[in-house]
């Protein structure tokens, strides 16, 4: 059993929201074990039956979406407003991955070819297990409905450990699965500090989903591999704005802003950078330095959810400051009380912290480029790849293509997060895997090929007994259908 346990905070006001067992490693192997013996059971429910589970857990999420969303708002310190949009769309992605599973996941039938007319072949999708999901505190709840709803729905259990500083979050999500849950064991809930999430990574789960830092998915990657089991990383980003010469600036300005500093900048997908060309940099900085004078910190965000964040804010606002940077908005005294105001600056040196590290705040570094290939270069000049925005009247579709990352929203901010139908995720240094869309179906299965005699032939090429003239027979095909 636990043996501690930790307080939650509401980063707001610094009241205690509740306390929550520091799950041990036994017993986060009990559970693990309890979900493993709840698998077949699920699975035999077939996706019929998991699809009314989940669709009934979806109503239950949406009746009660005021309460989840206070409680996001609680642990999270966001305004009420962003927390319920991130309930609803939460919701959204449970509902799709209930609905689409037994269409995506379905049995496929492929051809067999000539060499082997007389045999039928297909590819079934069959869940691995046990999932262990480790979700992260900025999005509790949207980021990771995106692999416990996707593994549900193909047919595995799942045993998530929430963030620390968001637990009642994830006990909301238990709580409620177990009134439409045909029995235990499904969906399991290990509350803890960062011991717990290890052991969770070292347990008998089949796969893991995790959602973090860079430096932490390594060891989650390092410790699966050991086992070998494969994993979905989902990790941070830098990701950059591309604001070209025929953009409409206003509109790039205002998203932008917006997708830097909601959630008060704790967004991995959220804008770091930005290349502005030199033809509208004047009008765009004009028009984000007045949007973003109307922000306000404790108004329209809330403080930074993860107190050490505060640290690697201001490090990044000093360096900036100290190489060179200017200050259209906010400056070195930004950070404040829990708090961070909205900071600008201009003409960041690209070797910076602040243009190769993730800050995680509300901050925005704006660079003017004298083309879209400079803007572009220094786009994919970072070591991470999430997610990127363009704005563009008429290249938006050429200049995304070039883009070296996993998304990519073109006069818009945050969109492909919003449309389930398409997967989630990056390259390089952002992680690997895929959670939303048919790609998250996909990736909480693996395929299984089953090939089997239709009908007899004489021709034998699977055996000892192979003949010559099955040889030639062989021989003759393949030069048919491939020497010329």
């Amino acid at each position: 059993m636990s043996t501690s346990d930790f307080a939650s905070v509401n980063p707001v006001t610094g009241n205690e929201i509740g306390r929550f067992p520091n799950t041990s490693a036994e017993e986060v192997n009990s559970l693990v074990g309890a979900a493993h013996r709840a698998a077949p059971a699920w699975v035999a429910l077939g996706y019929s039956g998991r699809k009314k589970v989940l669709k009934a857990w979806a109503a239950l999420i949406s009746q009660r979406l005021d309460e989840v969303g206070q409680l996001i708002a609680n642990e999270t310190g966001k305004p009420l407003s962003d927390a319920t949009l991130e309930a609803s769309l939460a919701i959204e992605q449970l509902s799709w991955a209930a609905s689409k599973a037994p269409i995506i996941l379905a049995d496929q039938k492929r051809p067999s070819g000539l060499l082997m007319f007389n045999m039928s072949a297909k590819v079934q999708r069959s869940p691995y297990g046990v999932v262990g999901v480790i979700g992260p505190w900025n999005y509790p709840m949207f980021t990771p409905m995106g692999s416990i709803a996707y593994s549900l729905a193909a047919g595995n259990t799942v045993v998530f450990k929430p963030s620390e500083y968001t637990p009642a979050v994830g006990v909301w999500l238990r709580k409620t699965f177990a009134e439409v849950a045909p029995f235990s064991g499904i969906f399991e809930v290990v509350t803890g500090l960062p011991d717990t999430g290890r052991a969770l990574t070292e347990s008998a789960v089949n796969k893991i989903s995790f959602t973090g830092s860079t430096r932490t998915a390594k060891k989650v990657a390092a410790s699966a591999a050991a086992r070998m089991i494969p994993v979905v990383l989902e990790c941070g980003g830098k990701d950059p704005v591309i604001v070209a010469g025929d953009a409409d600036v206003d509109l790039a300005a205002e998203y932008a802003l917006w997708s830097a500093m909601a959630n008060g900048g704790q967004s991995c997908i959220g804008a770091e950078r930005v290349y502005v060309m030199d033809s509208v940099a004047d009008k765009f900085i004009t028009s984000i330095t007045k949007m973003a004078e109307k922000i306000h910190e404790g108004k329209n965000y809330g403080p930074a959810t993860m107190p050490s964040q505060l640290n690697v804010i201001q490090g990044h606002i000093n360096d900036a400051a100290q190489k060179g940077a200017k200050f259209a908005v906010g400056g070195v005294n930004a950070v404040h009380d829990g708090m961070v105001a909205p900071t600008i600056m201009l003409d960041v040196p690209e070797d910076s912290t602040a243009m190769t590290e993730e800050t995680f705040g509300p901050t925005l570094a704006i660079n003017r480029v004298k083309s879209i290939a400079e803007a572009i270069q220094l786009s994919n000049a970072s070591s991470y790849g999430l997610a990127a925005a363009v704005f563009s009247k008429r290249q938006g579709n050429s200049i995304a293509t070039q883009l070296n990352c996993g998304m990519v929203s073109i006069n818009s901010v945050f969109s492909f997060a919003a449309v389930a139908s398409v997967p989630f995720g990056g390259v390089k240094d952002s992680g690997y895997g895929r959670i939303h869309g048919n790609e998250g179906l996909l990736e909480f299965t693996y395929p299984r090929t089953v090939v089997a005699t239709r009908f007899p032939i004489p021709l034998a090429f699977t055996t000892f007994k192979r003949t010559r003239f099955a040889d030639g027979v062989i021989k003759r095909i393949i030069k048919t259908l491939y020497g010329r």
